[in-house]
Protein backbone atom coordinates (compact mmCIF):
# COMPACT_ATOMS: atom_id res chain seq x y z
CA UNK A 1 0.00 0.00 0.00
CA UNK A 2 1.37 3.71 -1.23
CA UNK A 3 0.82 6.92 1.19
CA UNK A 4 -1.68 7.25 -2.09
CA UNK A 5 -3.51 4.35 -1.24
CA UNK A 6 -3.74 4.98 2.12
CA UNK A 7 -4.76 8.84 1.66
CA UNK A 8 -7.38 7.51 -0.68
CA UNK A 9 -8.94 4.80 2.01
CA UNK A 10 -8.78 7.27 4.80
CA UNK A 11 -10.68 9.87 2.77
CA UNK A 12 -13.03 7.25 1.63
CA UNK A 13 -13.36 5.98 5.49
CA UNK A 14 -13.65 9.84 6.16
CA UNK A 15 -16.63 9.93 4.20
CA UNK A 16 -18.33 7.01 5.17
CA UNK A 17 -18.23 8.12 8.83
CA UNK A 18 -19.75 11.53 7.94
CA UNK A 19 -22.68 10.15 6.14
CA UNK A 20 -23.59 7.48 9.07
CA UNK A 21 -24.20 10.36 11.35
CA UNK A 22 -25.80 12.92 8.48
CA UNK A 23 -23.26 15.31 8.18
CA UNK A 24 -21.80 17.20 5.13
CA UNK A 25 -18.99 14.90 3.60
CA UNK A 26 -18.20 17.91 1.12
CA UNK A 27 -15.90 19.06 3.82
CA UNK A 28 -13.65 15.72 3.34
CA UNK A 29 -10.67 17.49 1.35
CA UNK A 30 -9.85 15.85 -2.34
CA UNK A 31 -6.27 15.13 -1.37
CA UNK A 32 -6.09 13.90 2.62
CA UNK A 33 -2.86 14.41 3.85
CA UNK A 34 -0.50 11.51 4.80
CA UNK A 35 3.07 12.07 6.05
CA UNK A 36 5.81 9.52 7.87
CA UNK A 37 6.11 10.62 11.31
CA UNK A 38 9.60 12.50 12.47
CA UNK A 39 9.42 9.61 15.43
CA UNK A 40 9.09 6.28 13.71
CA UNK A 41 7.49 5.60 17.38
CA UNK A 42 4.75 7.25 16.55
CA UNK A 43 3.64 4.76 13.65
CA UNK A 44 4.42 4.37 10.15
CA UNK A 45 1.85 7.21 9.18
CA UNK A 46 0.19 10.23 10.26
CA UNK A 47 -2.87 12.02 9.18
CA UNK A 48 -4.56 15.23 10.21
CA UNK A 49 -7.61 14.48 8.48
CA UNK A 50 -9.81 15.16 12.08
CA UNK A 51 -8.25 18.71 12.59
CA UNK A 52 -9.14 19.56 8.97
CA UNK A 53 -12.87 18.40 8.90
CA UNK A 54 -14.18 18.36 12.42
CA UNK A 55 -14.96 21.91 12.85
CA UNK A 56 -16.70 22.25 9.61
CA UNK A 57 -19.17 19.52 10.14
CA UNK A 58 -19.72 20.63 14.19
CA UNK A 59 -17.23 18.00 15.92
CA UNK A 60 -14.83 18.20 17.89
CA UNK A 61 -11.50 17.56 16.05
CA UNK A 62 -10.87 14.64 19.31
CA UNK A 63 -14.33 13.50 18.32
CA UNK A 64 -14.06 12.54 14.66
CA UNK A 65 -10.50 11.54 15.42
CA UNK A 66 -11.68 8.85 17.32
CA UNK A 67 -14.50 7.78 15.19
CA UNK A 68 -12.02 7.38 12.04
CA UNK A 69 -9.62 5.25 14.57
CA UNK A 70 -12.51 2.92 15.49
CA UNK A 71 -13.18 2.88 11.82
CA UNK A 72 -9.72 2.40 10.40
CA UNK A 73 -8.53 -0.36 12.77
CA UNK A 74 -10.97 -2.79 11.22
CA UNK A 75 -9.37 -2.62 8.00
CA UNK A 76 -7.34 -5.47 7.16
CA UNK A 77 -4.16 -3.65 5.87
CA UNK A 78 -4.07 -1.29 9.08
CA UNK A 79 -2.59 -3.17 12.01
CA UNK A 80 -3.20 -0.40 14.60
CA UNK A 81 -4.39 3.32 14.67
CA UNK A 82 -4.56 5.42 17.30
CA UNK A 83 -5.23 9.45 18.53
CA UNK A 84 -2.55 11.80 19.32
CA UNK A 85 -2.95 15.44 20.61
CA UNK A 86 -5.61 17.50 19.45
CA UNK A 87 -6.58 15.09 16.83
CA UNK A 88 -4.15 13.89 14.94
CA UNK A 89 -4.34 9.88 13.67
CA UNK A 90 -0.67 7.62 13.88
CA UNK A 91 -1.09 4.52 11.78
CA UNK A 92 1.21 1.25 11.65
CA UNK A 93 0.67 -0.83 8.45
CA UNK A 94 0.29 -4.90 8.56
CA UNK A 95 2.98 -5.74 7.47
CA UNK A 96 0.73 -8.28 4.63
CA UNK A 97 -0.32 -4.45 3.38
CA UNK A 98 3.42 -2.93 3.28
CA UNK A 99 4.50 -5.97 1.69
CA UNK A 100 1.87 -5.59 -0.88
CA UNK A 101 4.10 -2.45 -2.72
CA UNK A 102 7.12 -4.12 -2.97
CA UNK A 103 5.14 -6.37 -5.41
CA UNK A 104 3.72 -3.84 -6.90
CA UNK A 105 7.07 -1.98 -7.32
CA UNK A 106 8.50 -5.30 -9.06
CA UNK A 107 5.11 -5.89 -11.45
CA UNK A 108 5.40 -1.83 -12.74
CA UNK A 109 9.09 -1.72 -13.28
CA UNK A 110 10.35 0.86 -15.40
CA UNK A 111 6.69 2.57 -14.50
CA UNK A 112 6.71 2.79 -10.68
CA UNK A 113 6.61 6.31 -9.91
CA UNK A 114 4.77 7.94 -13.42
CA UNK A 115 1.32 9.09 -12.93
CA UNK A 116 -1.44 10.71 -15.45
CA UNK A 117 -1.21 14.47 -13.59
CA UNK A 118 -0.45 16.03 -16.85
CA UNK A 119 -1.54 13.52 -19.39
CA UNK A 120 -3.28 15.30 -22.62
CA UNK A 121 -0.60 17.82 -21.74
CA UNK A 122 1.89 19.44 -24.09
CA UNK A 123 4.72 21.32 -22.79
CA UNK A 124 7.35 23.06 -24.45
CA UNK A 125 10.32 23.53 -22.42
CA UNK A 126 12.71 25.30 -23.65
CA UNK A 127 16.35 25.62 -22.41
CA UNK A 128 19.96 26.09 -22.42
CA UNK A 129 19.50 28.33 -25.42
CA UNK A 130 23.11 29.52 -25.05
CA UNK A 131 24.07 31.92 -28.03
CA UNK A 132 26.29 30.17 -30.64
CA UNK A 133 28.96 32.78 -29.81
CA UNK A 134 31.31 30.37 -27.58
CA UNK A 135 31.09 27.31 -25.83
CA UNK A 136 28.58 26.62 -23.39
CA UNK A 137 29.51 28.21 -19.89
CA UNK A 138 28.65 26.62 -16.36
CA UNK A 139 25.16 28.68 -16.17
CA UNK A 140 23.88 26.95 -19.26
CA UNK A 141 25.26 23.87 -18.15
CA UNK A 142 22.94 23.82 -15.02
CA UNK A 143 19.90 24.32 -17.39
CA UNK A 144 20.90 21.55 -19.65
CA UNK A 145 21.18 19.02 -17.08
CA UNK A 146 17.95 20.48 -14.70
CA UNK A 147 15.88 21.07 -18.31
CA UNK A 148 16.94 17.50 -19.13
CA UNK A 149 15.52 16.02 -16.02
CA UNK A 150 12.40 18.23 -15.21
CA UNK A 151 11.75 17.26 -19.18
CA UNK A 152 12.13 13.54 -18.06
CA UNK A 153 10.10 14.11 -14.55
CA UNK A 154 7.38 15.62 -16.94
CA UNK A 155 7.02 12.90 -19.21
CA UNK A 156 6.73 10.58 -16.27
CA UNK A 157 3.47 12.67 -15.13
CA UNK A 158 2.21 12.01 -18.04
CA UNK A 159 2.98 15.48 -20.10
CA UNK A 160 4.41 15.42 -23.62
CA UNK A 161 7.47 17.32 -24.21
CA UNK A 162 8.97 19.01 -26.72
CA UNK A 163 12.37 20.05 -25.76
CA UNK A 164 13.22 22.90 -27.58
CA UNK A 165 16.74 25.14 -27.83
CA UNK A 166 15.86 28.57 -29.25
CA UNK A 167 19.03 29.63 -31.41
CA UNK A 168 20.04 32.87 -31.77
CA UNK A 169 21.16 33.78 -35.07
CA UNK A 170 20.03 37.42 -35.27
CA UNK A 171 21.44 40.33 -34.27
CA UNK A 172 24.70 42.52 -32.58
CA UNK A 173 26.08 39.59 -30.45
CA UNK A 174 26.34 37.11 -33.62
CA UNK A 175 28.04 40.63 -35.73
CA UNK A 176 30.45 40.72 -32.87
CA UNK A 177 31.14 37.19 -33.09
CA UNK A 178 31.89 37.87 -36.71
CA UNK A 179 34.31 40.67 -36.21
CA UNK A 180 36.59 38.39 -33.49
CA UNK A 181 36.37 35.58 -35.72
CA UNK A 182 37.55 37.66 -38.84
CA UNK A 183 40.37 39.54 -36.48
CA UNK A 184 41.91 36.18 -35.62
CA UNK A 185 42.09 34.93 -39.01
CA UNK A 186 44.18 37.95 -39.91
CA UNK A 187 45.97 37.53 -36.97
CA UNK A 188 44.86 41.23 -35.19
CA UNK A 189 43.85 41.42 -31.94
CA UNK A 190 40.49 40.88 -30.92
CA UNK A 191 38.07 44.20 -31.41
CA UNK A 192 37.41 45.55 -28.14
CA UNK A 193 33.98 44.07 -27.97
CA UNK A 194 34.52 41.09 -29.27
CA UNK A 195 35.34 37.33 -28.21
CA UNK A 196 38.39 35.97 -26.56
CA UNK A 197 40.03 32.57 -26.13
CA UNK A 198 41.46 29.94 -27.90
CA UNK A 199 38.25 28.63 -29.48
CA UNK A 200 37.98 31.76 -31.82
CA UNK A 201 41.17 31.11 -33.01
CA UNK A 202 40.10 26.90 -33.28
CA UNK A 203 37.04 28.13 -35.42
CA UNK A 204 38.55 30.78 -37.54
CA UNK A 205 41.86 28.11 -38.45
CA UNK A 206 39.07 25.74 -39.31
CA UNK A 207 37.22 28.70 -41.66
CA UNK A 208 40.84 29.09 -43.32
CA UNK A 209 41.62 25.47 -44.02
CA UNK A 210 37.90 25.34 -45.62
CA UNK A 211 38.01 27.93 -47.66
CA UNK A 212 41.40 29.74 -48.02
CA UNK A 213 40.31 32.23 -49.91
CA UNK A 214 37.65 33.63 -47.34
CA UNK A 215 39.46 36.66 -46.56
CA UNK A 216 39.08 37.89 -50.18
CA UNK A 217 36.40 40.07 -51.22
CA UNK A 218 34.69 43.08 -49.29
CA UNK A 219 34.42 43.73 -45.88
CA UNK A 220 30.69 42.83 -45.76
CA UNK A 221 30.99 39.44 -47.66
CA UNK A 222 33.91 38.58 -45.46
CA UNK A 223 32.08 39.58 -42.58
CA UNK A 224 28.93 37.37 -43.65
CA UNK A 225 31.06 34.37 -44.73
CA UNK A 226 32.81 34.35 -41.00
CA UNK A 227 29.26 35.15 -39.57
CA UNK A 228 27.53 31.87 -41.57
CA UNK A 229 30.35 29.29 -40.90
CA UNK A 230 31.14 30.39 -37.36
CA UNK A 231 28.05 30.09 -36.22
CA UNK A 232 27.31 26.53 -37.86
CA UNK A 233 30.85 25.25 -36.37
CA UNK A 234 30.73 26.94 -33.16
CA UNK A 235 26.75 25.34 -33.05
CA UNK A 236 27.59 22.14 -33.93
CA UNK A 237 30.42 22.35 -31.15
CA UNK A 238 27.51 23.41 -28.93
CA UNK A 239 25.34 20.52 -29.84
CA UNK A 240 28.40 17.69 -29.92
CA UNK A 241 28.92 18.78 -25.97
CA UNK A 242 25.54 18.86 -25.16
CA UNK A 243 24.88 14.92 -26.90
CA UNK A 244 27.69 13.77 -24.95
CA UNK A 245 26.31 15.14 -21.47
CA UNK A 246 23.42 13.26 -22.27
CA UNK A 247 21.30 16.10 -23.41
CA UNK A 248 19.51 16.06 -26.97
CA UNK A 249 16.89 18.41 -27.94
CA UNK A 250 13.59 17.58 -30.43
CA UNK A 251 13.55 21.13 -31.88
CA UNK A 252 16.24 23.32 -32.57
CA UNK A 253 14.83 27.10 -33.61
CA UNK A 254 16.21 29.37 -35.35
CA UNK A 255 14.97 33.12 -33.94
CA UNK A 256 16.19 34.02 -37.92
CA UNK A 257 13.39 32.24 -38.98
CA UNK A 258 11.21 34.37 -37.45
CA UNK A 259 12.12 37.44 -39.42
CA UNK A 260 12.30 35.30 -42.57
CA UNK A 261 9.36 33.96 -42.43
CA UNK A 262 7.40 36.83 -41.53
CA UNK A 263 6.34 35.79 -38.38
CA UNK A 264 7.47 38.76 -36.41
CA UNK A 265 5.76 41.07 -39.06
CA UNK A 266 2.19 39.29 -38.61
CA UNK A 267 2.60 39.29 -34.69
CA UNK A 268 3.66 43.19 -34.49
CA UNK A 269 0.18 43.66 -37.56
CA UNK A 270 -1.95 41.56 -34.98
CA UNK A 271 -1.00 43.96 -31.76
CA UNK A 272 -1.88 46.83 -34.05
CA UNK A 273 -4.75 45.53 -35.29
CA UNK A 274 -6.40 44.53 -31.23
CA UNK A 275 -5.14 47.98 -30.14
CA UNK A 276 -2.14 46.80 -27.81
CA UNK A 277 0.82 48.31 -29.60
CA UNK A 278 0.51 51.88 -30.03
CA UNK A 279 2.75 54.75 -31.60
CA UNK A 280 4.92 57.10 -30.09
CA UNK A 281 8.14 59.77 -30.52
CA UNK A 282 8.00 57.65 -33.58
CA UNK A 283 8.50 54.17 -31.95
CA UNK A 284 5.64 51.26 -31.80
CA UNK A 285 5.67 50.47 -27.88
CA UNK A 286 3.69 47.13 -26.56
CA UNK A 287 0.96 48.27 -24.20
CA UNK A 288 2.55 45.64 -21.49
CA UNK A 289 1.59 47.59 -18.72
CA UNK A 290 -1.69 46.86 -19.36
CA UNK A 291 -0.83 42.92 -18.25
CA UNK A 292 1.46 43.71 -15.33
CA UNK A 293 4.83 44.46 -16.75
CA UNK A 294 6.44 47.46 -15.01
CA UNK A 295 6.39 49.86 -18.33
CA UNK A 296 5.71 49.58 -21.55
CA UNK A 297 8.31 48.03 -24.51
CA UNK A 298 9.32 49.27 -27.23
CA UNK A 299 8.82 46.79 -30.46
CA UNK A 300 9.93 48.99 -33.41
CA UNK A 301 12.20 51.18 -33.22
CA UNK A 302 12.21 54.68 -34.08
CA UNK A 303 14.73 54.14 -36.88
CA UNK A 304 11.98 51.62 -38.00
CA UNK A 305 14.06 48.50 -37.05
CA UNK A 306 13.03 46.01 -34.68
CA UNK A 307 13.83 45.74 -30.86
CA UNK A 308 14.83 42.43 -29.35
CA UNK A 309 11.35 42.49 -28.09
CA UNK A 310 10.03 41.67 -31.28
CA UNK A 311 11.36 38.76 -32.00
CA UNK A 312 10.27 37.61 -28.29
CA UNK A 313 6.32 38.34 -29.40
CA UNK A 314 6.68 36.12 -32.18
CA UNK A 315 8.27 33.29 -30.65
CA UNK A 316 5.70 33.22 -28.32
CA UNK A 317 2.81 33.04 -30.80
CA UNK A 318 4.71 30.25 -32.57
CA UNK A 319 5.01 27.97 -29.61
CA UNK A 320 1.33 28.30 -28.67
CA UNK A 321 0.21 27.95 -32.65
CA UNK A 322 1.85 24.42 -32.88
CA UNK A 323 -0.28 23.16 -30.14
CA UNK A 324 1.27 23.52 -27.09
CA UNK A 325 -0.36 24.56 -24.32
CA UNK A 326 2.32 25.02 -21.15
CA UNK A 327 5.87 27.18 -22.50
CA UNK A 328 8.18 26.96 -20.24
CA UNK A 329 11.77 29.13 -20.20
CA UNK A 330 14.11 28.31 -18.25
CA UNK A 331 16.51 31.58 -18.29
CA UNK A 332 19.66 32.65 -16.66
CA UNK A 333 19.99 34.94 -13.68
CA UNK A 334 20.05 38.16 -15.16
CA UNK A 335 16.72 37.74 -16.88
CA UNK A 336 13.98 38.12 -14.14
CA UNK A 337 12.70 41.57 -16.07
CA UNK A 338 11.58 38.33 -18.81
CA UNK A 339 8.83 36.87 -16.66
CA UNK A 340 6.47 39.95 -16.70
CA UNK A 341 7.24 40.69 -20.55
CA UNK A 342 6.78 37.53 -21.92
CA UNK A 343 3.42 36.98 -19.91
CA UNK A 344 2.14 40.12 -21.37
CA UNK A 345 3.66 39.50 -24.46
CA UNK A 346 1.20 36.25 -24.47
CA UNK A 347 -1.97 37.89 -22.98
CA UNK A 348 -1.41 40.84 -25.72
CA UNK A 349 -1.43 38.39 -28.11
CA UNK A 350 -4.76 36.38 -26.73
CA UNK A 351 -3.33 33.87 -25.24
CA UNK A 352 -3.48 32.72 -21.34
CA UNK A 353 -0.69 34.32 -19.44
CA UNK A 354 -0.53 31.36 -17.07
CA UNK A 355 0.32 29.40 -20.00
CA UNK A 356 3.75 30.97 -19.80
CA UNK A 357 6.36 29.94 -16.96
CA UNK A 358 9.64 31.55 -16.33
CA UNK A 359 12.25 29.72 -14.24
CA UNK A 360 15.10 31.57 -13.46
CA UNK A 361 18.41 29.68 -12.45
CA UNK A 362 21.01 31.45 -9.99
CA UNK A 363 25.02 30.80 -10.80
CA UNK A 364 27.37 28.27 -10.81
CA UNK A 365 30.90 28.50 -9.16
CA UNK A 366 33.50 25.92 -8.77
CA UNK A 367 35.91 25.08 -6.13
CA UNK A 368 39.61 23.31 -5.54
CA UNK A 369 41.14 23.28 -2.21
CA UNK A 370 38.52 25.64 -0.60
CA UNK A 371 39.76 28.41 -3.95
CA UNK A 372 38.05 29.51 -6.99
CA UNK A 373 38.39 28.06 -9.74
CA UNK A 374 38.14 30.75 -12.63
CA UNK A 375 39.53 30.18 -15.37
CA UNK A 376 38.79 28.17 -18.77
CA UNK A 377 41.56 25.88 -20.92
CA UNK A 378 39.69 26.98 -24.27
CA UNK A 379 37.28 30.28 -23.19
CA UNK A 380 39.67 32.04 -21.56
CA UNK A 381 37.11 33.86 -18.95
CA UNK A 382 34.28 30.96 -18.64
CA UNK A 383 34.15 27.90 -17.30
CA UNK A 384 32.70 25.74 -19.61
CA UNK A 385 30.41 22.28 -19.98
CA UNK A 386 33.42 20.73 -20.86
CA UNK A 387 35.75 22.12 -18.59
CA UNK A 388 33.39 20.47 -15.78
CA UNK A 389 32.67 17.18 -17.70
CA UNK A 390 36.40 16.69 -18.00
CA UNK A 391 36.93 17.70 -14.01
CA UNK A 392 33.84 15.39 -12.53
CA UNK A 393 32.57 13.72 -15.69
CA UNK A 394 28.96 13.28 -16.96
CA UNK A 395 27.08 11.79 -13.84
CA UNK A 396 28.81 13.58 -10.83
CA UNK A 397 28.36 17.32 -13.55
CA UNK A 398 24.78 16.26 -13.94
CA UNK A 399 23.87 14.93 -10.19
CA UNK A 400 25.91 17.96 -9.03
CA UNK A 401 24.07 20.72 -10.95
CA UNK A 402 20.37 19.23 -10.48
CA UNK A 403 20.72 18.27 -6.82
CA UNK A 404 20.06 21.41 -5.52
CA UNK A 405 17.54 24.30 -6.40
CA UNK A 406 18.03 26.67 -8.79
CA UNK A 407 16.74 29.32 -7.08
CA UNK A 408 20.36 29.58 -5.16
CA UNK A 409 23.94 29.91 -5.97
CA UNK A 410 25.65 26.66 -6.40
CA UNK A 411 29.24 26.16 -5.27
CA UNK A 412 30.36 22.22 -6.78
CA UNK A 413 33.57 21.31 -4.91
CA UNK A 414 35.66 19.25 -7.31
CA UNK A 415 37.88 17.58 -4.27
CA UNK A 416 33.96 16.30 -3.44
CA UNK A 417 32.49 15.40 -6.78
CA UNK A 418 35.75 13.24 -7.50
CA UNK A 419 35.95 11.49 -4.68
CA UNK A 420 34.93 7.70 -4.12
CA UNK A 421 33.15 7.74 -0.83
CA UNK A 422 29.65 8.13 0.45
CA UNK A 423 30.37 11.76 1.04
CA UNK A 424 30.39 11.76 -3.04
CA UNK A 425 26.32 12.12 -3.03
CA UNK A 426 26.44 10.73 -7.04
CA UNK A 427 28.72 7.74 -6.01
CA UNK A 428 26.87 6.99 -2.75
CA UNK A 429 23.90 6.71 -4.29
CA UNK A 430 25.31 4.38 -7.71
CA UNK A 431 27.14 2.35 -5.17
CA UNK A 432 24.21 1.50 -3.61
CA UNK A 433 22.56 0.46 -6.92
CA UNK A 434 25.60 -1.51 -7.83
CA UNK A 435 25.56 -3.40 -4.31
CA UNK A 436 21.81 -4.44 -5.50
CA UNK A 437 23.26 -5.82 -8.44
CA UNK A 438 25.69 -7.90 -6.63
CA UNK A 439 22.84 -9.08 -4.64
CA UNK A 440 20.82 -10.44 -7.65
CA UNK A 441 24.54 -12.15 -8.97
CA UNK A 442 24.91 -13.94 -5.57
CA UNK A 443 21.14 -14.65 -5.32
CA UNK A 444 21.74 -16.63 -8.34
CA UNK A 445 24.70 -17.93 -7.73
CA UNK A 446 23.00 -19.44 -4.30
CA UNK A 447 19.91 -20.38 -5.53
CA UNK A 448 18.01 -17.83 -4.17
CA UNK A 449 15.04 -16.94 -6.83
CA UNK A 450 11.82 -14.60 -6.49
CA UNK A 451 10.25 -16.80 -9.01
CA UNK A 452 8.68 -19.18 -6.89
CA UNK A 453 6.72 -19.21 -3.26
CA UNK A 454 6.95 -15.12 -2.50
CA UNK A 455 5.68 -14.59 1.31
CA UNK A 456 6.09 -10.75 1.66
CA UNK A 457 4.49 -10.30 4.69
CA UNK A 458 7.55 -11.62 6.61
CA UNK A 459 9.14 -8.45 6.15
CA UNK A 460 8.73 -7.08 9.56
CA UNK A 461 11.94 -5.83 10.67
CA UNK A 462 12.27 -2.78 11.66
CA UNK A 463 14.80 -1.61 8.67
CA UNK A 464 12.27 -3.25 6.03
CA UNK A 465 9.69 -1.15 7.07
CA UNK A 466 11.32 1.81 7.34
CA UNK A 467 13.11 0.69 3.58
CA UNK A 468 9.59 -0.18 2.06
CA UNK A 469 8.00 3.02 3.42
CA UNK A 470 11.13 5.36 1.92
CA UNK A 471 10.00 3.20 -1.39
CA UNK A 472 6.24 4.05 -1.36
CA UNK A 473 7.35 7.87 -1.15
CA UNK A 474 8.56 7.60 -4.53
CA UNK A 475 5.24 8.43 -6.86
CA UNK A 476 4.78 11.29 -4.40
CA UNK A 477 8.07 12.87 -4.92
CA UNK A 478 8.03 12.62 -9.06
CA UNK A 479 4.30 13.96 -8.73
CA UNK A 480 5.87 17.14 -6.58
CA UNK A 481 8.79 17.44 -8.59
CA UNK A 482 6.62 17.55 -11.74
CA UNK A 483 4.37 19.66 -10.28
CA UNK A 484 6.81 22.53 -8.30
CA UNK A 485 9.46 21.71 -11.51
CA UNK A 486 11.74 20.49 -8.92
CA UNK A 487 13.65 18.14 -9.94
CA UNK A 488 15.81 18.40 -7.27
CA UNK A 489 13.56 16.33 -5.22
CA UNK A 490 14.36 13.23 -6.49
CA UNK A 491 17.96 13.43 -6.11
CA UNK A 492 17.69 14.56 -2.74
CA UNK A 493 15.47 11.34 -2.37
CA UNK A 494 17.76 8.96 -4.46
CA UNK A 495 19.94 9.42 -1.59
CA UNK A 496 17.71 8.89 1.15
CA UNK A 497 16.86 5.99 -0.05
CA UNK A 498 20.25 4.66 -0.34
CA UNK A 499 20.68 5.29 3.30
CA UNK A 500 17.55 3.42 3.97
CA UNK A 501 18.90 0.22 1.87
CA UNK A 502 22.36 0.53 3.47
CA UNK A 503 20.61 0.94 6.94
CA UNK A 504 18.70 -2.49 6.02
CA UNK A 505 21.73 -4.57 4.14
CA UNK A 506 23.41 -3.47 7.51
CA UNK A 507 20.57 -5.28 9.77
CA UNK A 508 19.05 -7.94 7.96
CA UNK A 509 20.55 -11.14 5.85
CA UNK A 510 19.82 -10.81 2.52
CA UNK A 511 21.03 -14.09 1.73
CA UNK A 512 21.78 -17.36 3.53
CA UNK A 513 24.54 -17.94 5.17
CA UNK A 514 27.50 -20.72 3.69
CA UNK A 515 25.39 -23.04 6.28
CA UNK A 516 22.00 -22.08 5.61
CA UNK A 517 19.08 -23.56 3.18
CA UNK A 518 17.73 -20.46 1.35
CA UNK A 519 13.85 -19.34 2.95
CA UNK A 520 11.15 -18.04 2.52
CA UNK A 521 12.69 -15.05 4.02
CA UNK A 522 15.24 -14.54 2.16
CA UNK A 523 13.73 -14.73 -1.00
CA UNK A 524 11.35 -12.08 0.51
CA UNK A 525 14.33 -9.99 1.06
CA UNK A 526 15.50 -10.85 -2.24
CA UNK A 527 12.23 -9.23 -3.65
CA UNK A 528 12.62 -6.10 -1.56
CA UNK A 529 15.85 -5.51 -2.71
CA UNK A 530 15.18 -6.49 -6.22
CA UNK A 531 12.26 -3.49 -5.54
CA UNK A 532 14.51 -0.92 -4.40
CA UNK A 533 17.30 -1.35 -7.31
CA UNK A 534 14.03 -0.45 -9.47
CA UNK A 535 13.19 2.18 -7.50
CA UNK A 536 16.76 3.99 -7.85
CA UNK A 537 17.23 3.17 -11.14
CA UNK A 538 14.52 4.63 -11.81
CA UNK A 539 15.03 7.64 -9.88
CA UNK A 540 18.38 8.18 -11.87
CA UNK A 541 17.18 7.70 -15.03
CA UNK A 542 14.95 10.90 -14.17
CA UNK A 543 18.29 12.67 -13.66
CA UNK A 544 19.72 11.43 -16.52
CA UNK A 545 22.67 9.68 -14.10
CA UNK A 546 23.91 6.13 -15.03
CA UNK A 547 22.62 3.29 -13.20
CA UNK A 548 26.38 1.02 -12.80
CA UNK A 549 26.12 -2.60 -12.25
CA UNK A 550 29.71 -3.07 -11.06
CA UNK A 551 31.72 -0.32 -9.24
Amino acid sequence: MTPADLAATIRQFTIDVLEQRGLDTSAVPEAVTVERPRNPEHGDYATNVALQVAKKVGLNPRELGQLLVDALGNHPAIASAEIAGPGFINLRLASDAQGQLVAQILEAGKAFGNSDLYAGKKINLEFVSANPTGPIHLGGTRWAAVGDSLGRVLEAAGAEVTREYYFNDHGGQIDRFARSLVAAAKNEPTPEDGYGGAYIQEIAAAIMAKQPEALSGSDAQVQELFRAEGVEMMFAQIKESLHEFGVDFDVYFHENSLFESGAVDRAIQKLKDNGNLYESEGAWWLRSTDFGDDKDRVVIKSDGNAAYIAGDIAYVADKFDRGHNLAIYMLGADHHGYIARLRAAAQALGYDPEAVEVLIGQLVNLVRDGEAVKMSKRAGTVITLDDLVDAIGVDGARYSLVRSSVDSTLDIDLDLWTKASSDNPVYYVQYGHARLCSIDRRAAEAGVSTDGELDLGLLEHEKEGELIRTLGEFPAVVKAAAELREPHRVARYAEELASAFHKFYDSCHILPKADEEPALIHTARLALAQATRQVLSNALALLGVSAPERM
